[in-house]
């Protein structure tokens, strides 16, 4: 039997009338799942009507990748809820013109939608095996796309400062590194909090060299995880 990281890796190849459902179904997670809930910016939403879901998600959860839930992606990972990916990139108040760094990889989906918004996307992946997937799922496809496999808490330095910072793992805390590597005038969107316990979504701005930051909603993510040290 084949494992789940193989599934993972796999492209689809569907047929014409097959990709005329999966529009179909992304209409009406877009109308249904984000604008009723308050999402309004149109090219957040072109970008979630433009990005096929379904080729992020293992085998056998393509038949639940447009449901109002978050999936399963293997190694304890998932990918998010569509509104929160829409909510979250909203937030950020995205410009083409945008250099923009994520915490927390995944299958790429998050990186997919930014993609298709900003100009340059940084993502970094704690997992080897889900970095690796993603890598070649993006990368062949999203060409503004890098991705790196190491621990996000420490950000990626070598390219910043960052216009805008999206984690979509919990931390603990506000990692001081990613507020460093974040733009004047940048914002930063991260859930804080156990795993065990409520998390909250923060927005973090960064101005005149000082941070605010403020609640957003309550979240449910899974844990940013550290590289362990000896």
């Amino acid at each position: 039997m084949l494992s789940p990281a193989f599934y993972l890796g796999l492209f689809l190849l569907v047929a014409p009338w097959q990709e005329n459902v999966y529009k179909t179904k992304r209409e009406k997670m877009v109308s249904q799942q984000i604008e009723r809930r308050g999402v309004k910016d149109p090219v957040v939403l072109k970008a979630m009507r433009t990005v096929n879901r379904h080729e992020f998600v293992p085998a056998d959860q393509i038949k639940n990748a447009y449901e109002d839930r978050p999936l399963p992606i293997g190694y304890g990972q998932t990918i998010s809820q569509p509104y929160i990916v829409a909510y979250m990139t909203e937030v950020i108040k995205p410009q083409s013109h945008f250099k923009v760094l994520e915490i927390g990889t995944g299958s790429g989906y998050q990186a997919a939608i930014l993609s298709a918004i900003v100009k340059e996307v940084y993502t970094i992946e704690i997992v080897p095996e889900l970095g690796r997937s993603a890598t070649e799922r993006l990368t062949s496809r999203y060409k503004n796309v890098q991705v790196k496999t190491a621990d996000g808490y420490n950000g990626w330095k070598e390219h910043a400062p960052y216009d805008a910072i999206v984690v979509t793992a919990a931390a603990e805390h506000i990692p001081p590194p990613l507020i460093g590597q974040l733009k004047d005038g940048g914002k930063m969107v991260i859930p804080v909090g156990s795993s065990f316990l409520t998390q909250m979504l923060i927005l973090v701005e960064k101005k005149n060299g000082s941070t605010t930051s403020r609640n957003l909603l309550p979240v449910a993510f899974v844990p940013l995880t550290r590289k362990k040290t000896e």
